[in-house]
């Protein structure tokens, strides 16, 4: 008779099925606890965290980022932390392509047979639980990019003379005129993101003013082309607390990044990497930078540092309400009840 197929399962890895493989998503705006949702979901299921932060991706950014705890870290595997110098740049598209191979590597489970034992390949079969709020990395992630213009760096360079002197709103006011729809989802601080939308806005007039066609904005190219992520099954978590606790919350947070050193921090990181690291221009940092300068006192910083943060989150709830087949969460995610409802939400797809 011949043996039987035995399989040894390790513990808390998801089961191998015919299915494919699930992937949660944790999303909301800044504050909403969406770290401590995904690390309650990962301690349940044996899942692996991937940050969809676009400033959490730069190494030696700390305090200003609210990335998780060095023992959080250490308990649960966590991808896309501390992985950018702070001079470069992550497009969304690299961010997806990343993304998307360590999805694969956590996810897919395969098994061969050798001597009529089935064995393990090596390979984890865990959940992944993309956790973050930067939407555009997001929709590149599981939606795909479109095939935009190629970039011109004399373009590029003289947008960015623009910024330097006339300061970053100027740009943003002129994408605003060429496609509301992407200045209202592209902070005015993001200056990378706003030159690419100028930039595909302008290369996308110039190719169609010889033809009798219709000129395009680069919303409407982003509707064209995308090649979404395949072979998963996504679940989207969405924090929905209520607006005035969030508010307190952003509040209490960007407090609590002074009292901790932000400032401190922001001063180190200046004499090391320059005014032109990336994320100096990111919010709370940016303020920093200013106090720093002389431009702002402390509580002015701090003031400053809290409605940024609070507009921030206004237009993250107004771009997430976007996504499709989001299971809304009406509270924190550090709320246990909460926790609870996302965990059993993870359940019924497993």
């Amino acid at each position: 008779m011949e043996r039987a197929l035995k399989l040894q399962k390790p513990q808390n890895v998801l089961k191998v099925t015919d299915r494919e493989p699930l992937v949660v998503v944790v999303l909301g705006p800044t504050a909403s606890g969406k770290t401590a949702l995904a690390l309650a979901i990962a301690r349940r299921f044996g899942g692996e965290i991937v940050n969809c932060d676009s400033v959490a991706m730069y190494r030696d950014f700390e305090i200003g980022t609210a990335k998780p705890s060095a023992a959080e870290r250490a308990e649960i595997p966590h991808h896309l932390l501390d992985c950018v110098d702070p001079l470069a740049d992550v497009s969304a598209g690299e961010y997806a392509r990343q993304a998307r191979r360590i999805l694969r590597e956590i996810a897919l489970h395969e098994t061969v047979v050798r001597e009529n034992v089935l064995h393990e390949s090596g390979q984890r079969g865990h959940l992944p639980i993309v956790s973050g709020g930067t939407g555009l990395y997001l929709r590149a992630l599981l939606e795909g990019l479109f095939s935009g213009p190629l970039r011109s760096e004399e373009l590029r360079d003289k947008l960015r003379g623009r910024a330097e002197k006339r300061g970053t709103e100027h740009l943003h006011r002129i994408l605003r005129r060429l496609d509301s729809s992407a200045a209202n989802r592209i902070h005015a601080n993001d200056v990378p993101k706003v030159i690419r939308a100028i930039e595909v806005c302008l290369a996308s007039r110039q190719s169609s003013s010889s033809r009798r066609t219709p000129r395009r904005t680069m919303t409407e190219l982003w509707q064209q082309g995308r090649e979404p992520l395949r072979g998963f099954r996504i679940l989207r978590l969405g924090l929905n607390p209520e607006r005035e606790v969030l508010y307190a919350r952003i509040n209490q947070r960007a407090a609590k990044m002074f009292d901790q050193g932000l400032i401190a921090e922001t001063e180190r990181l200046l004499a090391k990497y320059g005014a032109q690291a990336r994320p100096l221009a990111s919010l709370g940092y940016k303020q920093a930078v200013q106090f720093l300068r002389g431009e702002l006192d402390r509580e002015s910083a701090l003031s400053l540092a809290q409605q940024a943060h609070r507009n921030y989150a206004k237009r993250q709830i107004t771009w997430f309400r976007r996504e499709p087949d989001v299971h809304w969460l009406a509270g924190l995610g550090d709320d246990p009840d909460i926790q609870a409802e996302g965990i059993a939400a993870v359940k019924r797809e497993i």
